[in-house]
């Protein structure tokens, strides 16, 4: 099943896209989450979709949601809140470990997330945004990698690429919102982060812990 070879009922979004409106990381949205009811076949659909996340909806007004990689279940991932509150228009999205608050501004939807809240993984800086540019593959190893290197350290401009390295079809990530989250707290500044082939993350840090991630949504199939 190729990217956009989706069956009725399932709405493909773009999150993060570049500011060319190219790019963003592909995302399948299942409006009516009754259509798969328990975790077996959410499994099985988002496997065969091959999205990097898929992401079920229980309950459209309250913003309750299930995500799903091609081989686990997510408790929180950026990409998909982003999406799903832009296709949604809701302020609130309702997960396992809290409410996300949502806003649109202008051609940006954001959400407001917890470091906390985000899968671990490694961050791990390179010396130029060349190198990060240079990779080839997922380098060895196990678990979530995310490389990143400044483009422009004064105006918080950053490379970056993500290889969740699960052992699924998923070898690079082309944005990751829940990795940009963690970035942004682990510097504790906000950044404009350039990431796989194109795309583009904003992210905003608060006083009070969380940090905003915020993105261009585009919808390419309306199922």
């Amino acid at each position: 099943m190729s990217d956009y070879d989706v069956p009725a009922g399932i709405d493909v979004l773009r999150v993060f896209c570049g500011p060319d409106g190219r790019h963003g990381n592909a995302l399948g949205v299942v409006r009516d989450g009754r259509d798969h009811p328990d975790v077996a076949s959410r499994q099985e659909l988002a496997r065969r979709l091959g999205f990097s996340e898929t992401v079920f909806v229980d309950d459209p007004e309250r913003g309750h949601l299930d995500i799903y990689t091609p081989g686990l279940r997510l408790p929180f991932a950026g990409h998909p809140l982003v999406g799903a509150a832009w296709l949604l228009d809701l302020e609130v999205l309702e997960l396992g470990v809290g409410e996300v608050f949502a806003r649109q501004d202008g051609e940006f939807s954001w959400i407001t997330a917890r470091p906390e809240w985000a899968p671990p993984r490694t961050l791990e800086r390179y010396g130029s945004a060349a190198e990060v540019e240079a990779l080839t593959g997922p380098p060895p190893g196990e678990g979530r990698l995310y490389v990143w290197a400044w483009e422009d350290e004064a105006a918080g401009r950053v490379r970056a690429r993500a290889f969740p390295r699960r052992g699924d079809s998923i070898d690079e990530d082309e944005a990751t919102g829940a990795a940009a989250l963690l970035l942004s707290a682990q510097l504790n500044r906000a950044l404009n982060i350039r990431q796989g082939h194109g795309s583009q993350i904003l992210t905003a840090p608060a006083p009070d812990g969380t940090v905003e991630i915020g993105g261009r949504v585009l919808l390419a199939v309306q199922g």
